[in-house]
Formats: structure tokens, sequence, C-alpha cells
């Protein structure tokens, strides 16, 4: 027999005594719990050796069990009731899985538990720095069901007080136009000599009043009244600090997050994925739909405002609502940023309700554009309760190098301190590097530009091919704004470029993210050692191998030198900003954005082979470090296992989508 509610009750023998006290462990009201516990024991009295079970979430720690059984101790160690006392002889745990609560879904693993299995597989080495951070991720993880709850809650009243308020603002409207109705019916005959008179009252004034200036203190005064009769915004829940992550090329913050990202399906509903560049050029076309569809709407207000036309009003009443209308639509799209962050994450409109994670890898403030688009956004993001995970090279106060935007940057750095946990993963190690290479039976990566490699070269490519049974033909794949690349060949998935093609013309990381989401395995040929006399080549490379990189692509090459070699350039001159480029598509010998902003410093004269002499600053070492680390990861072998797991092309046909 058991009685009580769903998170706490007990069970009686059949002589109706109690023998077993259940409890639900929820973390987040653990005093509180235990309080309950305390006093559902003394209930207990019936006999000698009762039994308190306790259940926590599968995704409970050790630490959160221990905490917990050491806090039930304590409160239930004695008691009395009546002439009765009862003492806590012993307590003993034990480990079970309940399959029942879980049967209905499969949730992947933890951050710390993956992290720990690919230690123990010798897929990983350990790291004190990487293990930190993955029980940092393991911690927010523990917390984002209940935040996923609240915010489920706190979107079911936001919608039923938004219902509310735009009830009210018509009724007030409709008062409004049926005394505008009531006034034009006896001051008709006195129209033309009230015109004169408002109109010799103006000229009386100092200055001309600015245009809807009347229009903007009615739409505030009836603001102001809606919000008296609708009552309180429902508030927010306090959302779990997110992580910002900064370190060294290679020291494992993609890797983290990633394995965070991961474990997040089936918590959270609302959740997105971004890479710098893929990041950019959507607020870049979220920006241009909506200055097309502001004016595509101008059109539409006929059936916007269907309410307004069956209305028993005469047609000057019906202009006013209309325009008061209008003047309400276009106040909300002033800001577009907001109305883009809306659109960045999930679309408000179709899915309203729940948590909302963002994971933004490789964040950046490259340019003005960068710094202003992620400070609005992300600023908007986190003040609506979006949880941030980021990484970058820097600590976010070191972002901006070239103190651009000082003022807006600083709105940024300062909203991030508020909503991120700012962690260093302080190994100076690249990691890739020592991924082990055994079990890898096939070379992807081929140098010199000889002619027994580009036989090789050309024989992998045809066993590939002939493994999807498909004939390679001219394809095009879309791309951002309406543009489509031509894919000289390609098939089911595969394709096949030379370095000129993809970075010798005006293309960049609309391109590179089109081809990277279109095929799981990509060949590029003849790819030359970087030098001054390419830099904008080698610009586009880097973009081309980021994009590559985090989609999971298969990358098969052909280059004149090792990866190790593959950007030491020669003594010709210095190549600068090379992590900029995303947005810049200039032909050859054409100056970019920030070639113009940082001209006074670029004539450095010759300099000695080597990584270093084609860098004029950290940024570019970032740049040409995380390319050449990428590349050799891009190698490995646990790399490539991911390929079928990871690329969109498989996830969609695994349903992950």
């Amino acid at each position: 027999m058991v009685s009580g509610n769903r998170d706490l009750f007990f069970s009686r023998d059949k002589f109706g005594r109690v023998a077993c006290l259940r409890v639900t462990w929820l973390h987040r009201d653990a005093a509180t719990r235990a309080k309950e516990c305390r006093s559902a024991a003394l209930c207990l009295f019936g006999h000698e050796n009762c039994r308190i079970a306790v259940s926590f979430p599968f995704h409970a720690t050790m630490r959160v069990i221990s905490s917990a059984t050491l806090l039930l101790c304590r409160s239930l160690s004695d008691g009395t009731l009546g002439r009765r006392s009862w003492t806590l002889q012993s307590t003993r745990a034990r480990c079970y899985c309940d399959r029942s609560h879980s049967s209905g879904e499969r949730r992947n693993p933890g951050p710390l538990v993956l992290y720990k299995r690919m230690v123990e597989d010798g897929k990983l080495q350990h790291d004190t720095f990487q293990e930190k951070v993955a029980m940092e991720f393991e911690n927010l993880l523990l917390r984002l069901e209940h935040y996923e709850k609240e915010m489920e809650e706190y979107h079911r009243k936001l919608a039923n007080w938004e219902n509310v308020r735009e009830n009210e603002r018509r009724r007030l409207m409709l008062e409004e136009a049926e005394l505008r109705k009531k006034d034009g019916e006896w001051t008709r005959s006195n129209y033309r000599e009230s015109w004169f008179l408002e109109r010799w009252m103006l000229r009386r004034r100092r200055g001309n009043p600015e245009p809807g200036v009347g229009r903007m203190v009615s739409y505030l005064n009836r603001e102001r009244k809606i919000d008296s009769l609708a009552g309180e915004r429902p508030v927010l829940p306090q959302a779990p600090k997110g992580i910002y992550l900064y370190g060294n090329v290679g020291s494992g913050k993609t890797m983290l997050m990633d394995m965070f990202y991961l474990a997040t399906e089936g918590i959270v509903k609302h959740r997105r994925r971004f890479h710098f560049h893929e990041a950019m050029l959507e607020i870049h076309e979220h920006m241009h739909n909506a200055w097309k569809n502001k004016i595509k709407n101008k059109s539409l207000h006929s059936r916007m405002f269907t309410w307004i036309h069956n209305l028993p009003f005469d047609s000057k009443v019906k202009e006013w609502l209309i325009g008061e209308e209008r003047y309400k639509q276009e106040s909300r799209e002033k800001h577009i940023l907001h109305a883009v962050a809306d659109k960045f994450l999930v679309d408000r409109q179709s899915a309203k309700s729940g948590a909302t994670i963002l994971c933004f890898d490789e964040i950046q403030t490259v340019d003005v554009f960068a710094i202003v688009a992620l400070s609005g956004i992300l600023s908007s993001l986190l003040s609506s309760g979006t949880i941030l995970v980021a990484t970058s090279n820097r600590a976010p106060e070191d972002l901006n190098q070239d103190g651009m935007q000082k003022e807006i940057f600083q709105k940024l750095v300062s909203k991030l301190d508020e909503c991120c946990q700012k962690i260093s993963v302080g190994s100076e190690i690249d990691y890739r590097r020592l991924m082990p290479s055994e079990n890898s039976n096939q070379v992807r990566y081929f140098w010199p530009l000889n002619s027994d490699n580009c036989r090789e070269f050309d024989k992998i490519w045809k066993e590939v091919i002939s493994q999807s049974g498909v004939k390679p033909t001219f394809n095009a794949v879309s791309v951002m704004f309406g543009r489509v690349l031509m894919v000289p060949e390609s098939c089911s998935g595969i394709a096949r470029f030379n370095f000129d093609y993809l970075c010798g013309r005006a293309t960049g990381a609309a391109d590179y993210i089109a081809i990277a989401r279109n095929y799981h395995t990509v060949f590029i040929s003849d790819i030359p050692v970087m030098s001054m006399r390419i830099r904008d080549k080698a610009r586009r490379f880097i973009t081309l191998i980021d994009e590559l990189y985090n989609h999971h692509c298969c990358l098969f090459c052909l280059a004149d030198a090792s990866i190790e070699d593959l950007f030491e350039g020669t003594d010709e001159g210095t190549l600068f900003d090379l992590e900029s480029f995303q947005f810049e598509t200039e032909t050859e010998g054409v100056k970019l954005r920030r070639d113009v902003l940082t001209a006074g410093s670029v004539g450095l004269g010759p300099t000695s082979t080597g990584i270093a002499s084609l860098m004029s600053g950290q940024e570019e070492m970032f740049a040409f470090r995380r390319a050449v680390s990428r590349l050799i990861e891009m190698q490995k072998p646990l790399y490539i296992e991911g390929v079928h797991l990871l690329h969109p092309m498989y996830q969609q046909q695994h349903g992950h989508l």
C-alpha cells in the first residue's frame, strides 16, 4: 500500500504500519526536502527497522548524492513524537538503475562522463584544465533541467500577459475611436474654423514640433495606461551563468563545448551551435530579410489590420486606427538587432517556450560590424534568459585589440561578465598534435606536388567515387542571399576542387559553409605554399579550413608542402589580420577594410622564413596556428570516425536535426 504525493510517499506493510519512506531528491531544494523527510519520518515509529529510500535523478553526481546523504543523516539523527523517541541507527547506500524513468528517452552522457571515458579509452590525454572545465559543464547541465521547466512556465505566463495586454490595448483604442466618432458629429461644421485656429497657434510657437511627436506622446500614454491595466510583466527566472572559455590553440575548448552541446539534447528544446563565420553571415541574412520584410509589410498592412476594417466606424476613424497600429509596428521594428536576435536563436513565433542555449565557437571582434552586431544581439539574448557558452582565443576584455567602438564594446564585456563564468583553459599544449595516429590505414594529405603524389591522389578519388556507385557531375549548391556556387565534380556528398577555384576568386565564408553543409568528403588539389604574393588566397584558405573542420568534413589534400611548412611563406613580406577575411571578397591587389585601418604599420621589410615571418600580430599568429592544428587533427582516426556521426548530412539521416 502506497500513499503520499509524487515526490514524497511511504508504503505500509500488511499490518498497516509504515515500512518505508520513499523520497525523490531534487537538488534545487535540498534543505526543504530534508525538512520534509524529517517530518515524514515521524510516521516511522510503527517499525523498529524502518527504511528510507531516496531516488536521485539519473544525472546526479556522486558529490550531489553524498551531500544529500549527509544532509538527511543530520536531519534524521534523532526525533520525538509524543512519548516515543527514535534514533538513526545506521545508513546504507545502494545504487541501481531505475529504467522506469529513462526507458522512454535516451540521453547522451554528460561532458565529464564522456571526457573521462575518452581518457580511459586512450583517445585523449588527461589534462587538469580540461577536467575542470568538464566539471563546470556538468554542473551547468545539472541546473538546466530545472531551468527548462521554469522557462516553460515563464513563457506560458508571458503569453497570457501579452494576450491580456493586447486585448486592453485594442479596448482603449476602440474607446478613443468612439470619442473621435462622437466628436466628429458636432465639430464637423466648425472644422474649418478650428483648422485655422490650430494653424495660428502653431505659428505663435517658437519652433515647429517634430513630425510624429503627437502620435508618439499618444502612443506612450496609451502604453503606460495598458501597463497599469494588464499588471506587471512576469518575472524572468534567474538563468544559470553560462561559460566563456578562452585559451591557446588546440587546448580543447571547442571539443569540451561540443561535449556539453551534445549532452543538452533532450534537456533543452531550443539550442544552436555557431562558429563565428556562420553566425555573422546568418546575422547578415536576418538583417537583410528584416529590411526586406519591412518594405513588404507596408503592402500587407491591409491584411494585418482586417480587424479594423470590420469596425462600425467611418473611413477617417479607421484611418486613424490603422495609423496607430502602423506606428506601434514601426516603433518595434526600429531596433532591428532585437528583432534579429529573436530569429537568430529560435523562431519565437512558432515555438515560444522553454530555455535557450547558444554555443558560440571562436568569438571574435574583427571589425566594427562584428562589435555592434554581437553587442546588440548577445545583450538581447542574455537579457531574455538565454544561456551562452562561448570559446575564444582571448578573454572578453582583450578581444578588441584595435580599440574600435569602445563604448559599445565595453557594454558587451560588461554583459558577458554578468552572465558568464570566465574560465581559462591554461594548457600550453596543442593536444591535436598528440592525438593517436595509429590504425590510420589511409593517407589524406599528399605532398609535395609531384607526379607520384598526383597519381596517388587521383587513385584515392576514384576509389571513394566508386564506393558511392555514382558518377561525378557538374552541380550547383545554394549559397546565402540567393547565390549559387558551381561545383565542377561532385556526387553523393563527395566533391573535388582545386585550390584556385576555391581561394583564387571572390569567394568567402558563405560559399565555404555551403560546401561544408552539402559535402561530407572534400578533395582539394594544387595547394601552394602560402606567401605574401597570395596573401588573400591564404586568408580564404584559412576560412575554408575553419568551415570544413566545424562541419566535420573528411578532407583530402594535395599540397606543395607538409602541413607544418604550408604557412612558411617567403621573404616577400608580412601577412597580417588573417582572421578578418570572413566578409572580405575583394580580388587580389585591392586593399581590404582592415588593410586600410592598419596601413600605417605595414612596411616591415624582408624577414626570415618561418611562421613568425608572416605575422604582424597575435591575431595572425592565432589564425595560422589554428589552421595548422586543425589540418593535423583532420588526419587523425578519431576525427575521421566522427565524420559519420557529426557531419550535418549524416545527422539528418539519423534524425538528429
